[in-house]
Order: structure tokens, then sequence, then C-alpha cells
């Protein structure tokens, strides 16, 4: 199972305004572990950032100057999530972006959709704690990740951030690989093999005379002291 996690950074909060995208954070993973392949771009937005984005994410109009644009990186873009299950917190934000950008490439593009399934970790936060805040930071403080570097968002670190978030709230990283599940099975078969010995080789240490008699003492001590109410000397008795 191939899923990327995937986060944006953007010049304003809606597409249809005109905003776009500055930046993209995508990290990969196979069977819930994450691999070395990432996707990490910065965008030329070709458009001013608006200042209130621009706190939030702290990337400006000078530094995207030289970067490249969407159209310039698109067909890597779609490689790279071709296929797989994109993880996104708040997916309809991010994928209605990127179906924007899509849209001013031309109709052969077609939408995110058309090339991978989409996840939406908020929605899966909502179901699990009703009535409480499920943003990003949040969801870190409920499941004890770190985002102590997160002064400022970015697309590679939030989705870094997102993955840790994902495997929590999903369980964790439930997929063992070859090796570790032969090692398993190895000390599985140990463990049951000695099991069996314990089962097969039982001693018996049975009573001395001195301690029957010791034993006999005691019970007739009990027996008289209530009243004829020791129920291991009935037991004997009967």
């Amino acid at each position: 199972m191939r899923q990327i996690i995937l986060d944006t950074e953007t010049t304003g909060l809606e597409p249809k305004q005109g905003h776009r995208i500055i930046e993209i954070g995508c990290i990969e993973l196979v069977d819930r572990r994450e691999t070395s392949r990432n996707f990490h771009q910065y965008l030329n937005p070709e458009r001013e950032i608006d200042d209130g984005a621009f706190n939030v994410h702290g990337l400006s109009n000078e530094f995207l100057s030289d970067k490249s644009r969407f159209a310039d990186i698109a067909q890597e873009f779609i490689d790279f999530i071709k296929g797989s299950e994109l993880i996104i917190h708040n997916a309809p934000f991010d994928v209605g972006f990127i179906n924007s950008e899509l849209r001013l490439l031309g109709k052969k593009w077609g939408r995110v959709e058309d090339y991978c399934k989409i996840f939406d970790t908020l929605v899966l936060a909502r179901e699990k704690h009703p009535g409480q805040k499920n943003n990003l930071d949040a969801l870190c403080k409920r499941y004890e990740v770190d985002n102590s570097q997160r002064d400022l968002h970015g697309a590679l670190l939030d989705a870094q951030i997102l993955l840790d978030v994902y495997l929590r709230i999903t369980g964790g990283q439930t997929t063992l690989s070859f090796t570790e599940t032969e090692s398993k099975k190895s000390n599985a078969e140990e463990n049951k093999q000695e099991i069996n010995v314990k089962q097969t080789k039982k001693i018996i240490i049975e009573p001395t005379e001195s301690e029957l008699t010791q034993h006999q003492l005691l019970l007739e001590s009990i027996h008289e002291k209530s009243g004829g109410k020791c129920i291991w000397m009935k037991n004997e008795v009967d």
C-alpha cells in the first residue's frame, strides 16, 4: 500500500479569488512505513501574497521570485502521487488548490481525484473526538507528537508532523517487515518448545514422614480451636 502525506502553503485562502500554491510537501509511505522518497517544491505564484498568509508561513514574494512555477513541476508532481492514497488534513483546502492549478494548465490534466484516492485526517479526527479542537496543533498535543519546531507553517514540516499524527491516530506502524515477521515466528517457536518441555518434565516432590506428622498436628490444633470446624480434617475423614 503506497500512501503520500501531503501539505501545501498558499498565497491566501480561496483559489476562486486567484490565490495560488507557493509550496508543496509530500512524504511517501509504503505499507505504513516512511521511505526515503519525498517531493518538495517552493513555487513562484506570479501574484502577491496576502499579509495574513505571510504571517502563517513566512514565505515572501522576494524569496519565491526565482522559484519554479507550478507548470514547470506539474508532471513531476503528478508522477509522484499517481496511484497512491493522499493523506491530507482538511483535504478540501489542499485538493481545491491543486485542482485549481491543474485547471490553469488545461482540461487534459484533469483533477487530483483522477490520479489517486484522498483520505482526510480531519474527518477521522472529528469522528474520534467530536466537539473538540481537531487542528494539527491540537492533535499533536492529544497524541503527544512533538511540534516544537513549528513556529511557522511549512508544507514539508507539516507533512512530517501529520505523518506522525496519522500513524498514532490510526494505530501505529502495524505492518512488519519480512525479517521482523520471521524473527517473531522464530521466537514464538522457541517459546512453544520451552513450554512443551516444561509440560513434559513434571517433578513431584513427596513430603517426608516428619512433614506429614507436623501437618497432621497442625490440623488437629486448628480442629480443636475451631470447635470441630476444620474443613481439612473433614476432608481427610471423608
